[in-house]
C-alpha cells in the first residue's frame, strides 16, 4: 500500500536534486509521475489537480535561483504532501477516567479495534475494560468477548439485554474501578435516523471523553461523506481508519478525512492485535520518502511487550545479567511486530533495500521459539543464567538437548542467539526494546537482525 506512491515521491526528489537545470519539460514530467500516483492512491482528482499547479507554480518561479530553487521545490513538494494528509492531533487520555465511544457503520472493524486499542493501552499502563453495547448485530458481543479473552483484557457483555443504555447502568459502578473504558456501539448499514437516535441517548447517558468514528480504507473518497455525516450528527472529535494494509483507496480515506478536518488518530495496518499505530502525517510521509520513521517502530515496540517482564529485563541488563530467558523474552517482541518487511520501512536506510531474508523467516518462529522454550527447561538455573558455560562443554549440550527432545543444532541456535544480543549490549545497543533508541541503534540493530538473525 502506497508502495508506488513512495517510489515515485523518491524519484522525483532525486531528479530535481541531481538535475543540472530545472527546465518545464523536466517539472512536467515529475508532476505526471506524481499524478499518476496520487490518483492510483485513490486521491481525490481535484485535490491533485490543485497540488500539481502550486508545484508547478513555484518550480517555475523565476525570482527564485540555482540551488536555492532545488531545494524550495523539494520543501514545496514535501509541504503539499503533507498538507493532503492533514494535521497531526494525539488521542490524549487523562491520568482520570476517560470513556471512549467507537462509532461506526457495519464491517467498519469497529469490534477488532477496540480490542487492539484495549491492548495498545494496557500496555502503556492503562487499567483498561472493553464493554460490549452493539445489541443489534448477531454474535457481536461474542465476537468482544473472545477477542478479550485472548488478549487478556477485562470486558463486560450481556447477550440477553436488548437496551444498550440499561447494559451501561448495569455495569456503571463496576467500570468505575478502570481508567479506560472502550465502548462497543451498534452500527447499521447506513447513518439513519435510528442509529444516531441510539447513539445520542449513549452519550448523553455516558458523558464520552471522546466518540471516535470507526472507517474502512476500502471505502475510499466516500470517508469524506461518512465523515462529515458522523461529525454534524455526533460529534465525532477523531477517526480509526481499518484495512490500510489491504488498499490502494487508502489514498482516498486519509485525504477525505484531513479535508473534513476529521483527525485520524489511528489506522489499523493488520489483522493481528498489535497492527494499529497512532497515525502521525510526518512520520508516514517520511516512511513514503524512504527515510523512516523510528518514532512509530518504538511505540510498536511498545506496544508488543509486557510492561513487567521488559522492567525486569532492563534490570538483568544493568546488572550485566543477560539470561536465555531473557532472549526469548525479545526475540518474542520483536516477531511480534509483524516480519522485517513490515519494520524495515521505519527504519532509515533500510525500506528502499531488497534484502535478502527468506520468505516468512519470522512470522514462522513459533515453532522455534517453543524449542527454545523446552531447551531452557532443560537446562539448569546456573546454565540459564550464565550460557557461556555451555559453549565449553559439548557434553553439557548434549544434554540439555536430550532432555528437551531436540538436536544439538537447536541448542546452538539458541546459544548464537544470546550471544548476538550479548555483543550489542557490549557494544553499546542496548537490547531493551521497550525504551528510546537512537536512530544509530536502530540501524546497528536492524543491520544484524536482518543479517544475522535466524529464526
Amino acid at each position: 500500500m502506497f508502495e508506488r506512491l513512495g517510489e515515485v515521491i523518491r524519484k522525483a526528489t532525486d531528479k530535481i536534486a541531481n538535475a543540472l537545470f530545472l527546465d518545464k519539460d523536466l517539472v512536467d514530467s515529475i508532476i505526471r509521475d506524481l499524478q499518476r500516483a496520487l490518483i492510483e492512491a485513490d486521491v481525490n482528482v481535484a485535490l491533485v489537480k490543485e497540488l500539481s499547479d502550486r508545484i508547478k507554480k513555484s518550480a517555475l518561479d523565476e525570482r527564485i535561483k540555482g540551488i536555492e530553487k532545488k531545494e524550495h521545490i523539494i520543501k514545496i513538494l514535501h509541504d503539499e504532501l503533507l498538507n493532503l494528509l492533514g494535521e497531526h492531533k494525539q488521542l490524549k487520555l487523562t491520568s482520570g477516567r476517560n470513556v471512549i465511544l467507537l462509532l461506526g457503520l457495519y464491517g467498519s472493524g469497529k469490534t477488532t479495534t477496540i480490542s487492539k486499542l484495549g491492548n495498545y493501552f494496557a500496555k502503556r499502563g492503562f487499567k483498561v475494560a472493553l464493554l460490549g453495547l452493539d445489541v443489534h448485530r448477531p454474535a457481536a458481543q461474542e465476537q468482544l468477548k473472545q477477542l478479550a479473552e485472548k488478549n487478556k483484557l477485562n470486558y463486560f457483555i450481556d447477550t440477553k439485554e436488548k437496551n444498550p443504555v440499561k447494559i451501561w447502568k448495569k455495569y456503571e459502578k463496576q467500570l468505575k474501578e478502570y481508567n479506560l473504558v472502550l465502548v462497543d456501539t451498534a452500527g447499521r448499514h447506513t447513518l439513519d435516523a435510528e442509529l444516531i437516535k441510539e447513539i445520542k441517548s449513549l452519550e448523553k447517558e455516558i458523558k464520552p471523553t471522546e466518540n471516535i468514528l470507526v472507517i474502512p480504507a476500502d471505502i475510499g473518497q466516500a470517508a469524506k461523506q461518512q465523515s462529515s455525516q458522523f461529525k454534524d450528527a455526533v460529534n465525532i472529535s477523531g477517526v480509526i481508519i481499518t484495512r490500510m494494509d489491504s488498499t490502494a483507496k487508502a489514498g482516498g480515506a486519509l485525504t477525505a478525512c484531513a479535508e473534513t478536518k476529521a483527525p485520524v488518530y489511528f489506522i489499523g495496518t493488520g489483522e493481528k492485535i498489535n497492527d494499529i499505530e497512532e497515525f502521525n502525517p510526518k512520520s508516514f510521509l517520511s516512511r513514503l520518502l524512504g527515510m523512516g520513521d523510528l518514532e512509530t517502530l518504538i511505540e510498536k515496540i511498545k506496544s508488543v511487550t509486557e510492561e513487567k517482564s521488559q522492567k525486569k529485563i532492563q534490570e538483568n541488563l544493568e546488572e550485566g545479567k543477560l539470561t536465555l530467558e531473557d532472549v526469548i523474552e525479545q526475540v518474542k517482541s520483536v516477531g511480534s511486530l509483524g516480519g522485517f518487511d513490515k519494520i524495515k520501512s521505519m527504519i532509515p536506510g533500510l525500506s528502499g533495500i531488497k534484502a535478502k531474508i527468506p520468505e516468512g523467516m519470522i512470522e514462522n518462529q513459533e515453532a522455534k521459539i517453543s524449542k527454545w522454550q523446552h531447551i531452557v527447561k532443560s537446562m539448569t538455573r546456573e546454565e540459564i543464567s550464565n550460557p557461556e558455560i555451555l559453549e565449553k562443554q559439548t557434553s553439557r549440550i548434549s544434554r540439555v538437548a536430550k532432555g528437551a527432545g531436540v538436536h544439538t543444532s537447536d541448542v546452538r541456535s539458541l546459544l548464537k542467539q544470546y550471544k548476538l544480543l550479548s555483543d550489542m549490549i557490549k557494544s553499546g545497543s542496548t537490547a531493551d526494546l521497550s525504551q528510546g533508541l537512537s536512530q544509530k541503534q536502530l540501524q546497528k540493530f536492524a543491520k544484524k537482525f536482518g543479517k544475522k538473525m535466524r529464526f
